[in-house]
């Protein structure tokens, strides 16, 4: 991890494609960093996050889901599969990152920072954690795995933030 990493937008993850994913692409937009499953009891939260990301990505949200092995081996397929997966059964337009080791050895440096802003309670235990990040890319709060895209929580947590100037 970069010793001066400050921000979301110091990070990158691999896209889908193979390709780098820069993650300062989304500067000046409200990012909801999101590890996901495709064979998870909590799957079906990826309609709820395309609702999301519906209702706000005009207002200047932006979802990442960052499809992940790391918890029951929930996510075994490879990039096209789960992309498809995702697409078919969810309609999924959100931004998609490859498959990402997002705890435990050989996690992604932004989920290692993120840990350090979220503390020990606010790191990932299962699928569809999810991380809110701040127009400036600053962590502002973590959500569990329960918490629905939909929730009051969440749509006030985002709300707040698309209101800052």
């Amino acid at each position: 991890m970069s010793a001066n990493a400050q921000t979301l937008y110091d990070f990158s993850l691999q896209g889908m494609d193979g390709k780098p994913m820069p993650l300062n692409q989304y500067k000046g937009k409200v990012v909801l960093l999101v590890n996901t499953a495709s064979e998870c009891g909590f799957t079906p939260q990826y309609e709820g996050l395309e609702k999301l990301w519906e209702s706000y990505k005009d207002k200047g949200l932006v979802i990442v889901g960052v499809p992940s092995n790391d918890f029951g081996g929930q996510e075994p397929g490879k990039a096209a599969e789960i992309a498809t997966f995702c697409k078919v059964n969810y309609g999924v337009t959100f931004p998609l990152s490859d498959k990402t080791i997002v705890s435990g050895q050989g996690e992604a440096e932004v989920y290692k920072w993120a840990a350090t802003k979220a503390g020990m309670l606010g790191t990932p235990k299962w699928n569809f954690h999810k991380y809110l990040f701040s127009k400036s890319g600053e962590f502002i709060d973590w959500f569990s795995t329960p918490t629905e895209p939909m929730s009051a929580k969440i749509t006030a947590a985002i709300e707040t933030e698309l209101a800052k100037k």
